[in-house]
């Protein structure tokens, strides 16, 4: 007997950043999709945009408000650039407003009769030919019923219509908790096609917002939920992670230069052109100079580099670069460097990913300086830090752009910092600063401890820094504890005295 084709269900792409790529094509066709959340987790944006991303690609939509005036959005979509009245004339958005007048509530008496309403919904769609609907917000108009068991059946009704009308329908409802029960009336996730949640979190006394799909009838989505946010100039923004590009590419074994020649040569000729360096170490050991050698060497091979700097602002960076010998503000003029400098605090670590990934995708770089890492974490759960980390290497390699990330250790002498021990595994190369302390006198220290894909010096070697940079020079001799943070100097005779004992137990063995 002949096995049945399945028919894949067609999809809808949304146009809303990321999202698309998570539903693995967009919205189902023809079909409902709920969409959950507490106040304040975007669900009239997300419906909003929903209808805006349509129009951009030349389709209609009708946006039927049960809560807010078409007034109040018009004017409160204004703020994302979204000319509601503009496209109004034009005939590519309708409202059905069935908002209540202020002040007053409807009063019901016996059933609540849906049919005016539903046939002022089909005129509007039928008008304008709308192949997207957005309804917001179901509770508003359920919340009044007197017979609540009356919610699932009208439920039923308005799905039903919205069918046979042949529209791609997204609907909004509340929810009173973040995690639990889906909606408000129990019964709205069983009668919609897909559900949708979205939830605005409070963790660590900072706010971290996620998108879940909970449910997408007959067709595929990613598993999980994933990190969105809002941004004023582009409306909702989803954050893809282990949904993005996954293509398998292949590693480079090109070389490039650190910047420095003697780190060069500890890393076994360089950097590979496509890792992810991670440059840990106290304040003051010198990440922010290794960085600068780093993003002055691409300048000097002809690479475009960016410098996202989160600790010392852009005139820092120029002034401490012109101490080197390094002229930044002149790569900038011919177009080789762009300094970006931000506060970590100004903004959601989300914000900052997606604005990284805008200029990224804008400059087209070879190399990536980010100038701390440490300082971002501040700003972040910790679930939220390593969804950044996350994102933020699959854009790199994506692009086989090279990477210097720098974090800083907790204390003077060293010691596993928190950034470091988050992000350690999906580096490709790990470079430790550390000051040492020997006879009173302080010294800096520098270990590569990991370089995947190639055989390094393994030796800490002290280094210097003058006018001109950094010099590594010779390893120490009789100190041990400079990784751990613990430095203590060994007396010479004591190490010849334990070498020859391993030596007489290695023999002993044999």
């Amino acid at each position: 007997m002949p096995q049945e084709k399945q028919e894949s269900m067609e999809k809808l792409e949304t146009g809303i950043p990321g999202f698309d790529l998570i539903s693995q094509g967009g919205l189902p066709v023809g079909r409902t999709t709920l969409v959950v959340g507490s106040a304040g987790s975007g669900k009239t944006i997300f419906s909003c945009q929903f209808l805006v991303e349509g129009i951009k690609r030349g389709e209609t939509g009708v946006f039927i408000s049960f809560e807010e005036s078409p007034q109040n959005i018009r004017k409160n979509m204004r703020g994302f650039g979204w000319d509601i009245a503009k496209w109004e004339e034009e005939g590519k958005w309708v409202f059905v407003d069935a908002s209540p007048e202020p002040g007053k509530n409807p009063y019901v008496s016996g059933d609540y009769d849906f049919s005016p309403l539903l046939a002022r919904i089909q005129y509007a769609i039928n008008k304008v030919k709308a192949t997207r609907i957005s309804m917001d917000s179901l509770g508003a108009i359920f919340s009044y019923l007197p017979n609540k068991s009356q919610v699932r059946d009208d439920l039923f009704i308005i799905a039903s219509a919205l069918r046979d009308v042949n529209g791609t329908a997204i609907l909004t409802s509340e929810r009173n908790h973040e995690y639990g029960e889906i909606s408000s009336h129990g019964v709205e996730e069983f009668v919609a096609d897909n559900v949708i949640i979205l939830r605005n979190v409070l963790v660590e006394e900072k706010r971290r917002r996620t998108l879940e799909i909970l449910k997408y009838r007959g067709s595929s989505h990613q598993q999980g939920e994933f990190p969105f946010t809002i941004l004023s100039d582009r409306g909702f923004v989803t954050i893809p992670l282990s949904a993005m590009d996954g293509e398998d590419r292949p590693s480079s074994t090109i070389r490039i230069s650190s910047g420095n020649v003697e780190l060069d040569q500890m890393c076994g000729g360089g950097f590979y052109r496509d890792s992810i360096i991670l440059a840990s170490g106290a304040t003051g050991t010198g990440k922010t100079l290794l960085s600068t050698h780093f993003a002055a060497a691409g300048i000097e091979d002809g690479e475009r580099c960016i410098y996202f700097a989160f600790e010392e602002n852009r005139h820092q960076l120029i002034r401490n670069a012109q101490g080197w010998g390094i002229d930044f503000e002149q790569a900038e003029k011919e177009g080789k460097l762009k300094i970006i400098f931000r506060y970590p605090e100004s903004t959601r670590l989300e914000n900052h990913l997606v604005r990284m990934q805008e200029v990224i995708e804008e400059f087209k770089p070879q190399r990536i300086v980010i100038d701390s890492l440490t300082a971002l974490e501040k700003v972040a759960a910790l679930n939220g830090f390593r969804e950044f980390i996350a994102t933020l290497n699959a854009t790199i390699r994506g692009q086989a752009i090279t990477g210097l990330y720098t974090a800083t250790s907790p204390t003077l002498l060293g010691g596993s910092s928190v950034t470091e021990s988050h992000i350690s595994t999906s580096t490709d190369s790990i470079i430790l600063l550390r000051y040492v302390e020997v006879y009173g006198e302080v010294r800096r220290g520098l270990a590569v401890i990991k370089m995947r894909g190639s055989s390094h010096d393994k030796r800490i070697r002290e280094f210097t820094i003058d006018g001109q940079g950094i010099h590594i020079g010779r390893s120490f001799r009789n100190v041990t504890g400079i990784l751990s943070g613990n430095p203590m100097y060994v007396d010479q005779d004591e190490v010849n005295r334990l070498s020859e004992l391993f030596q007489e137990d290695g023999a002993n063995r044999e």
